[in-house]
């Protein structure tokens, strides 16, 4: 009679346990967020978003080394145990009471499956109660085989990736068929903390995790002591070419829903030349750094952009992306001063007017307003080219009159890309609109390219699920006729040969663009070009307090040429 009320009683008390229980018949269906891979333009991982999954593979297919770590690290007696350990338990209870801390856990591979299939992460009686049944039942419904090759395809290891293939490929480059003996123990290793152990997030704790799976290796005879030693010796991780691509990761992440609809994995190659986001952001911060703390510029952003295409080559939109994900380069509008009065000119050439024309430079008021030409002497009448490359005010206001007013320039602007808004009236002309970062150094790019006008972007082909698709790419199409174009080249070259750009030119390598500075020194601006490279620069405050005298034609110039200088000619 005991023995049937206690049978009825312990079948009441998995009822209880098992009524909310997850159909286990569901073991290899997935529920998963579509996964968007973004490669540098070499082909090299740049970011993964979503839930990254990699091939399916086959235990036969997979170096013996892998499951052979994996099991010396998580569960020695796999083989031998029904799915449940009660050695194991046993031994991880004598351990934690021994320590007075939670050193050891009791759990085979087969429950861990188990947690990992169905259930959260919720740590409760009712949930280990729970995990031992679905393991049981994996273990009547799988070979053991079986088992570790759906645990291989399904276990999370950090950044992402679920499955040994995606990890592999996302930490190494290499397909799981190809792991080496120390990269198959860094991947065993991580089940534990796969967020906090994983090698992008830590990879000191990575190395230290894989040593002691190697450790275990030879714990259990699959590695001689000397194997484990050396093959511990070998673990070592690239850094990562960029600390802050992500600003331009964000940035191409923006719009994919709109322009990928569906729910396909999607890889994206990108335009990002690695080499160069590396050069830009040290080039940024070496000035920042240096004269730019003693000049109280507290931040800068960098667009390099090529000018035949519009694709983004580096992207910094701030000093630090970990201190924070805004960009400067795009989000930000600020004014653009001197370096919106190419569109001004531009509008003159268009209206009939040279580089050779002359326009009057002396001082000159308009209602209550009277624009400065700060330490410039008036010459009377000079040439166009003149009064761009040395950045004369009262000229740019009178030529801004001659070219049809404000809205003939505002027009220009916004045919070249730049979406205002604009002021109405003279002011205009001193660059008194809003513009991104991003906008001027695509503008500028028609100058550069010979009037074609140019969509930044940032994506050079993608592939869903594996097949290519389109990557809607915007063709560059006729905005200014290539004489205007020329002459306004011409006259940007004249600001770095011998006007208010001088700062910028890089010996042997021809160079044009325009300085600029807003009022109070709030805002720096040179944007230019040199080949087939246009490369635009701010710097400023984000709270707009004003700098120590830093105009266009200083720091931001002398980036510029610190940054064409380490690029290679185009």
């Amino acid at each position: 009679m005991l023995t049937v009320w206690g049978g009825l009683a312990l079948g009441i008390v998995l009822l209880v346990f098992a009524w909310d229980l997850p159909r286990p018949e569901a073991a290899l269906e997935t529920t998963r967020r579509p996964s968007v891979t973004l490669e540098s333009a070499d082909g090299r991982l740049l970011s993964t978003s979503g839930d990254l999954y990699g091939e399916t593979v086959r235990l036969r297919d997979l170096p013996v080394h892998l499951p052979t770590a994996l099991l010396a690290i998580e569960d020695r007696r796999f083989r031998s145990h029904f799915g449940l350990d009660p050695l194991g338990l046993l031994r991880a209870a004598w351990v934690n009471l021994t320590t007075g801390r939670v050193a050891q856990g009791g759990s085979t591979l087969t429950q861990q499956l188990a947690k990992n299939l169905f259930l959260t992460p919720e740590r409760s009686l009712r949930r280990k109660v729970q995990e031992a049944m679905l393991a049981l039942w994996l273990e009547g419904r799988f070979t053991k085989d079986q088992l570790l090759e759906i645990y291989l395809n399904r276990v999370y290891l950090g950044g992402g990736a679920y499955g040994v293939d995606a990890a592999a490929r996302l930490y190494f480059g290499v397909p799981a068929r190809r792991l080496s003996v120390w990269q198959s123990a860094v991947l065993a290793g991580l089940p534990r903390a796969p967020s906090r152990l994983n090698p992008r997030a830590n990879p000191r704790g990575a190395a230290e995790r894989g040593a002691e799976v190697l450790r275990a290796m030879a714990a259990t005879g699959t590695l001689t002591a000397a194997q484990a030693a050396a093959e511990a010796e070998r673990i070592a991780f690239p850094p990562r070419p960029s600390r802050d691509s992500g600003w331009f990761a964000d940035w191409v992440n923006e719009d994919l829903a709109s322009r990928f609809p569906g729910s396909a994995d999607l890889t994206l190659r990108t335009t990002l030349d690695l080499r160069a986001q590396a050069l830009v952001e040290a080039r940024l911060e070496a000035l920042l750094a240096g004269p730019g703390a003693a000049a109280e510029v507290g931040q800068g952003a960098v667009v390099v952009l090529d000018a035949a295409t519009g694709a983004v080559r580096a992207m910094a939109g701030g000093r630090d992306y970990r201190r924070g994900p805004f960009n400067r380069a795009v989000s930000a509008r600020r004014q653009p001063g001197s370096v919106f009065k190419p569109f001004v000119y531009l509008a003159a050439l268009e209206h009939g007017l040279a580089p050779d024309s002359t326009v009057s430079d002396l001082p000159l008021t308009l209602g209550r307003w009277s624009p400065g030409n700060g330490a410039w002497r008036a010459r009377g009448d000079l040439p166009l080219e003149d009064a761009l490359a040395h950045s004369v005010n009262t000229a740019a206001v009178r030529v801004l009159a001659r070219a049809g007013g404000a809205r003939e320039a505002a027009a220009v602007a916004r045919r070249l890309g730049l979406a205002g808004p604009f002021p109405n009236d003279a002011t205009i002309a001193l660059g008194t609109g809003e513009a991104s970062l991003l906008e001027l150094t695509a503008a500028f790019a028609t100058f550069a390219n010979g009037g074609m006008r140019v969509v930044p972007h940032g994506i050079a082909a993608a592939r869903a699920d594996g097949r290519p698709v389109p990557a809607g790419l915007a063709a560059p199409a006729r905005a200014v006729q290539p004489e205007d174009a020329a002459a306004i080249r011409r006259m940007l070259e004249a600001v770095v040969s011998r006007g208010s750009g001088r700062a910028a030119a890089v010996a042997g390598r021809p160079a044009a663009g325009k300085t600029g500075t807003t009022q109070d020194f709030r805002d720096a601006w040179f944007v230019g070009f040199s080949g087939g490279t246009v490369i635009g620069i701010w710097l400023g405050n984000d709270d707009a307090t004003p700098m120590d005298d830093v105009r266009g034609g200083t720091l931001p110039a002398r980036l510029f040429h610190d940054i064409l200088e380490g690029l290679p000619r185009s």
